[in-house]
Parts: C-alpha cells; structure tokens; sequence
C-alpha cells in the first residue's frame, strides 16, 4: 500500500517514512507543494500525508488542487496548533489534523484509522436511508438517487455510526467516539459540528431544515429511521 509525504522538514519526514516502512507501507516524499503535485499525479496512492507550511505555497493549495482530481484520504501535519487551521483543513475536505510534536506510534495509528474507514469492512452490505439514499459497505460509497455522494473518510464514518443506530438519539460524546479510536481529544464539540453540518449540506434536501440527521434539543442527535426499520 502507497502512501504520500509531503513535508519539508527532512528529519521529521524520514522519521516518518522509516516509521512506516516498518510498518509494511512503500513510502514516496516530496518536500514541496511542486513535488507533491507531480508524485500525486503519476501514483497510485492509499494515502497521503501534507505538512501545511512547504516552501512554495501550503498544505491547503496542495489539497485544494488534489482533490480536485485524487480522491484518496489526506491527513494534514502542522506545528500550527490553530483551531482555525483545524476547522479550515476539515471543511475543505481533509481526513485528519495532527499537530506537531507528535507521537510516531499514534500517528501511525491514526493512519491505519483513516485507511480502515475509507476502504470498507470486507462484507458487502447496503444501509437504506430515506431521501433515496444508500451507504454500501464495501466500497465506503454513498449514493443519493443513484448518484455517488462524495464524503470524506470521517464523513463517511460518521454518517456510518448514525446508519448503525437508526433512531437513537447519540450524545456529541457518542459520536466522537464514533469517529476516532485514538486520541478523541482531537475532535471537539466545534469540529463535530463542522461535519455534522456538511453531511447536512451533502445529503439533506433543506440543510436549513434537516429531515435526515435532526437535533435533539439538549440531548444530541439522531437519525430518521426509514418506514419499517424497527
């Protein structure tokens, strides 16, 4: 499995590659925005890991030109501990936000988390929710009227824990620890909210108004059951 670094700083990036070469991964580097273009472009990547501040530009207008071709999941690594970046690097899309200095072996994990959760759990289900909408397991994929939804990795995986628990009303607790295994001081009520509202925005008819994910006053939220789910 191929994964991306895109990091100046060389100790930090070798520590990094060395890290998951023992871990069984092929590990490409590039040490700028230019690089991580190029490498991007000509590979097939599982993976891949942006510092935010390169030399020619940042983390973002590498994920920003990315995405717009590549759909493989993106963690951001910054000294930046800035609740702004955080919340900017998850509505543009990324996967996950690791501040430095960081452990090897929890980001590592989180690697593995992020890598589980986009590709599936080896068993072929679909979950049917109401809006003609569809979750199937295998390929992590989401439609809506037959047409693919595109979702990040923690998107997906939130919209999994709801699909999982049709009905119940799930604290901000609860679904944080839905989204992370590792680490769940990471995810804050601010970032929960942030993705909350884009599956809103992604799957619901009036995101204003939402008919599928609703508020629970108080208590948190649920998802509407489909007619004849109980």
């Amino acid at each position: 499995m191929d994964i991306l670094i895109v990091e100046d700083d060389r100790i930090i990036a070798s520590g990094l590659q060395y890290a998951l070469e023992q871990e069984g991964y092929c590990v490409t580097v590039r040490g700028d925005v230019a690089g991580g273009l190029e490498a991007a472009g000509d590979g097939d990547f599982a993976l891949a890991i942006f510092d935010l501040a390169l030399p020619d530009g940042t983390g973002f207008d590498l994920l920003q030109k990315i995405r717009a071709v590549k759909k493989f999941p993106i963690i951001f690594l910054t000294a930046a501990d800035d609740e702004g970046n955080t919340v900017r690097a998850l509505d543009m899309g990324a996967d996950d936000y690791v501040t430095k200095p960081f452990r090897l072996r929890e980001l590592v994990a989180r690697i593995k988390n992020v890598l589980r959760r986009s590709g599936g759990d080896g068993e072929e289900a679909v979950i049917t929710l109401i809006g003609g909408i569809a979750i199937h397991t295998l390929g992590a994929k989401v439609m809506r009227d037959g047409r693919e939804v595109v979702l990040t990795a923690l998107e997906y995986r939130l919209l999994l824990t709801f699909a999982t628990n049709p009905g119940q009303v799930l604290t901000r607790d609860r679904l944080m620890e839905g989204i992370w295994d590792v680490d769940g001081s990471f995810v804050n009520d601010n970032t929960l909210s942030v993705y909350i509202k884009r599956l809103r925005e992604k799957l619901e008819e009036d995101p204003q108004n939402p008919g599928l994910i609703v508020t629970v006053r108080g208590m948190g939220y649920k998802l509407v059951k489909t007619p004849g789910s109980d």
